[in-house]
């Protein structure tokens, strides 16, 4: 859909140069019948040019488009208006194109979810500060399979692990009838102060979803809105937040196992490949399993801790879990780059997530 809007913005540009090729008898328009003055068509020409700059820029993501896209589509209905018969048609484009231009101007709201997930990771990132490395001495006190795991992951010799940030592309669903959804998302962990802030964007049928999970000073909230405006889930209470406690400590196990030297974690051992672990954050604890393979890599997590909700008002207790493959090196540590998400419901295995880890930084210094 965006590579769509794009193309609707570049033509619609182009056929604003008809206007300025009219009033300067550069060529013959026919399509334009009405006399245009030399000074109508230099707006002709500069709302081609706002639109062909905002396309641009919208193409690459740039938050502040809708700056250009506003004067052009002003300049641009203008002109329509004053050469109407000939360019009402127009009109329907400038409508399209409001479509992603409201929805930027929403999120550079203070209010936005993007803007609530920029202050939250900046308030983040300030308290960064020097990490010793991580020595053998740091993780004696684990159970074997996860010290040959921190090994495995190459967290050795390598600094602690403050914080980190990630980027995944994936698929979501909401229910085991609905279609797949393609998402991307972002996010930044803190393990100083435990924070987790994840925001993803998705779309079904051209219709955005946006959504936003903070668990900030042990309180968490999962938000979600159409088309950047209208909020149709707000979670949040202590059944949610010890949730996303599971969530927050499976973060820490996946992709950041650095963080798992933390002696406030209590381990039990299980089996040679098997672990309990028991996590708590400012009164809230959960346990999760850990499944390792021969050579140490995590292999599937699972806990009984987090709770299904699809309105963010009802809340189904299943166990959780998220197999996870595919390791990678970011810059000397082992990463797992594809998981699923799945909930053992009554009616069977229920598969609602599939995520790629496309980036991950450590110990970052400045938002991105």
């Amino acid at each position: 859909m965006k590579y769509v809007f794009f193309f609707i913005i570049c033509i619609h540009a182009l056929i604003h140069l008809l206007g300025f090729v009219k009033a300067y008898d550069l060529a013959e328009v026919s399509q334009l019948t009405q006399n245009i003055s030399k000074r109508a068509g230099v707006a002709w020409l500069v709302a081609a040019l706002l639109f062909a700059a905002g396309a641009i820029l919208y193409l690459l993501d740039r938050e502040y488009w809708w700056m250009v896209g506003i004067p052009a589509i002003l300049i641009s209905q203008t002109m329509i208006f004053l050469a109407w018969s000939d360019a009402k048609f127009g009109t329907i484009a400038t409508v399209i194109i409001l479509v992603p231009l409201v929805m930027s101007i929403a999120n550079a709201l203070p209010g936005s979810f993007r803007n609530m997930y920029r202050m939250e990771a900046q308030r983040g990132l300030s308290r960064l500060s020097g990490m010793p490395l991580v020595s053998e001495d740091d993780i004696r006190h684990l159970p074997g399979p996860v010290q040959k795991y921190l090994r495995y992951a190459g967290v050795l010799n390598k600094p602690k692990v403050q914080n980190f940030r990630a980027k995944f592309t994936g698929q979501i669903r909401r229910t085991l009838k609905s279609g797949w959804m393609d998402f991307t998302s972002q996010q930044y962990n803190f393990m100083d102060k435990p924070t987790r802030v994840f925001l993803v964007e998705s779309s079904m049928f051209g219709v955005p979803f946006d959504g936003l999970h903070c668990y900030v000073d042990s309180n968490a909230i999962m938000q979600i809105k159409v088309a950047s405006l209208f909020r149709v889930v707000d979670a949040e209470g202590p059944t949610m937040t010890k949730g996303e406690t599971v969530t927050l400590f499976n973060d820490m196990c996946v992709m950041a196992p650095a963080a798992l030297i933390d002696t406030s974690i209590h381990w039990e051992s299980i089996d040679s490949l098997t672990t309990k672990a028991t996590y708590s954050n400012k009164g809230f604890t959960i346990s999760a399993t850990l499944y390792f393979d021969k050579e140490g890599a995590l292999i599937d997590f699972s806990s009984d801790d987090r709770y299904l909700s699809a309105d963010g008002i009802t809340y189904k207790r299943y166990r959780w879990s998220t197999p996870m493959k595919n390791y990678k090196d970011f810059g000397g540590r082992r990463v797992a780059t594809q998981a699923e998400l799945i909930w053992d419901t009554p009616g069977g295995k229920f598969v609602y997530g599939k995520f790629d880890l496309l980036e991950i930084e450590y110990n970052c210094w400045e938002y991105k």
